[in-house]
Order: structure tokens, then C-alpha cells, then sequence
């Protein structure tokens, strides 16, 4: 097995996609679909109009998608020296609600590099902005790069020969090594916040007089099965195998194809703005996993999401949502937090 890079000379990296990602009004109800958020405000324009909104709005976690187009580049070469990579900490920060039509570009860095019990964590900043140069969304997604040491030696050939064609993730050779740790990071470019998000009037069926620290969201249960997983693959792009293929999960160690991490956090923002009522008034949402959800062959699996009001400040009018999800009776998140706006 080839060396594992030292890659922590690397934070501050930083590049702009080559390209901008145009968000598509098929592609918002594909996502919507896939991660079973049929708020309405995702599926028909009329009732996006009737909150606000010039066109259909993106679920919460719906630039996931864009992120994984803009970091090919690290992919292939900062992530290139680790067999498998699990997602560990996603935070979503909000400035901008995402409609169909709009087209953003993606400023990617790797923001910080930590090692811990001999494996690294990898934090990658996705910064999108549109066409007049405003913050529309801010996303943190920390992984942790895990080497043959900890797997079994034959997991990353069983990953070539399923993956699907194109996907495939080249092995870092020495001249792209040294080219990225002679790189000069590149400034930041000048864009600003947008203020849409913290100064629309948002269109919640929830209204802030309304609720006290302690209240309880309804419980809602959801159910996977491998069908569910493999849609989400094929509309995210995320094709990892360890989410479809029982040889390639044992090879990484896991007990069963797993549901994909983004996927349950994707069920956990549906679970807040369905309560909501408006999906563009979340201004934060993080989420910490700290176990997976298994999908057995030949039975569905579920998760449970449940949630309280944590806090409440009635200056900015927000409220902080603490979330719980768990599957056969393990907690999936960690920690789960959203900051919402209300009416």
C-alpha cells in the first residue's frame, strides 16, 4: 500500500471550481425525492410563490451535490492517499435561500487538518456565491481519511471494480503531490454575505410567540431500504460502494451497506422544515455522526427523528432546534443543531 501523504502543509488550499453549477428544477425534486422532503415549496411552484420565492426552493442540504462536482480536484489528489474516507461533521450555513435557475460557483479550501488516534481529519470549505458575487451558502464537511492499517488491504481494488465508470478516483502520483504542496494558496476573492436569509420575512406555520424552550417537535420515522440508498447514490453523485455492495462494506470494516451519511442529515433538515413550514427560513443547520444506519438485504431499516426547542431569542426572533435520530436503537447524530427563523 503506497504512503499516505502528509497533507496538513496543505491547509489554506484553496481554488475556485472551474465551473458554475446551474440548479435545476427537475434536479430540486429528484433531491426532494430521494431524501423524502415532499414540502410542497420543493414540488410546485405555486407553493413556492405563496412563501415568497420566485421559483421552486432547494431542500436544506441540496448543494451537497454542487460541493462534490467542485471538489473533484481535491478528490483526486489531497483524498487520492486514503483507502476510504468517511464523512464525519457537516455544518450548512445559510445566507441566501437556493432557487431553481440560480447559478453558483464554488470557492473550495481545505480549511484545517487535525490528526487524532493516528488518523486524519480533513475539513473542507465550500464557499458559493452567484452571479453578482454574494454569499448564497457556506458548507463545512470534515471527513477522516482511513488507511489500509485500519481495513482490509483489498478494499480500494474491490472499489475499482464496482465503482461506476468515471467515478473512479486516480492514485495521487508524485508530481501532483508536489505540485499541491508547492502551491501558493490563493487570496480569497471579494464576495460578500448575502442578507436575504436573515432579513426576508419568513412564511413559518410556526410562530415565534408560539414557543417555549423545552417544546417538542413531532416524531417522525422514516424507512430505508437498499432501493432508497441506490436513488441516492445515483442523484447525489456520492456512488461510494459501502452504500450498495455488502463485499466492499465488509472489506471497510462495517457490519452491512450503510445509509449514506448526507442522506440521514438530508431526512433530518426535511424533519425540521416540514414542522417549520418554510424551508428557506433555516439559517444553520450541523450535524455530528457518530454511528450508521444499516440496511440489511431483505429488510427495510428506519430511522427515528425527534427534536426540542433548545433556545429562543426573541431580538433576532430565531430558535435553536436540537435534533435526535436513531436507527435500531443506536443515536446517528451525535450532535444535530438548526437555527431557524420564525414568523
Amino acid at each position: 500500500m503506497e504512503t499516505v501523504p502528509d497533507v496538513t502543509g496543505l491547509v489554506g488550499y484553496r481554488y475556485r471550481a472551474d465551473d458554475y453549477y446551474e440548479v435545476g428544477r427537475e434536479k430540486i425534486r429528484e433531491y426532494a425525492r430521494a431524501v423524502q422532503d415532499f414540502h410542497p415549496a420543493h414540488w410546485r411552484e405555486a407553493a413556492a410563490a405563496a412563501r415568497g420565492y420566485s421559483g421552486l426552493i432547494a431542500p436544506t442540504t441540496f448543494l451537497s451535490i454542487a460541493a462534490m462536482l467542485a471538489n473533484r480536484r481535491l478528490s483526486e489528489t489531497v483524498l487520492a492517499g486514503y483507502d476510504v474516507v468517511v464523512q464525519t461533521d457537516q455544518v450548512f450555513e445559510m445566507y441566501k435561500p437556493v432557487l431553481a435557475g440560480d447559478r453558483l460557483v464554488s470557492d473550495v479550501e481545505l480549511s484545517s487538518v487535525r490528526r487524532i488516534a493516528g488518523r486524519d481529519l480533513l475539513t473542507i470549505t465550500n464557499t458559493f456565491v452567484d452571479d453578482s458575487d454574494e454569499v448564497v451558502q457556506i458548507m463545512h464537511t470534515t471527513v477522516v481519511g482511513i488507511t489500509g492499517a485500519d481495513i482490509d488491504a483489498g478494499v480500494r481494488s474491490a472499489i475499482e471494480r464496482v465503482i461506476m465508470s468515471g467515478l473512479a478516483t486516480p492514485s495521487q502520483d508524485a508530481a501532483e503531490s508536489e505540485e499541491l504542496r508547492n502551491a501558493i494558496p490563493q487570496p480569497e476573492t471579494s464576495t460578500r454575505l448575502s442578507p436575504i436569509s436573515r432579513t426576508r420575512l419568513p412564511r413559518t406555520t410556526i410562530r415565534f410567540e408560539d414557543l417555549t424552550v423545552g417544546d417538542e417537535l413531532p416524531v417522525r420515522t422514516v424507512r430505508l431500504t437498499r432501493g432508497d440508498l441506490v436513488n441516492y447514490a445515483g442523484v447525489s453523485g456520492d456512488a461510494n460502494p459501502i452504500h450498495w455492495h455488502e463485499h466492499v462494506a465488509g472489506l471497510a470494516g462495517l457490519p452491512d451497506v450503510i445509509a449514506h451519511g448526507m442522506l440521514t442529515m438530508g431526512l433530518g433538515a426535511g424533519f425540521v422544515t416540514e414542522w417549520l413550514g418554510d424551508p428557506g427560513a433555516v439559517l444553520r443547520y450541523g450535524v455530528r455522526l457518530s454511528n450508521y444506519t444499516v440496511i440489511e438485504n431483505d429488510s427495510a431499516g428506519a430511522v427515528e427523528f425527534t427534536g426540542r426547542v433548545k433556545s429562543l431569542d426573541p431580538e433576532t426572533g430565531t430558535a435553536v432546534v436540537v435534533l435526535v435520530a436513531k436507527s435500531d436503537g443506536r443515536k446517528v447524530f451525535g450532535l444535530a443543531t438548526a437555527e431557524i427563523r420564525l414568523a
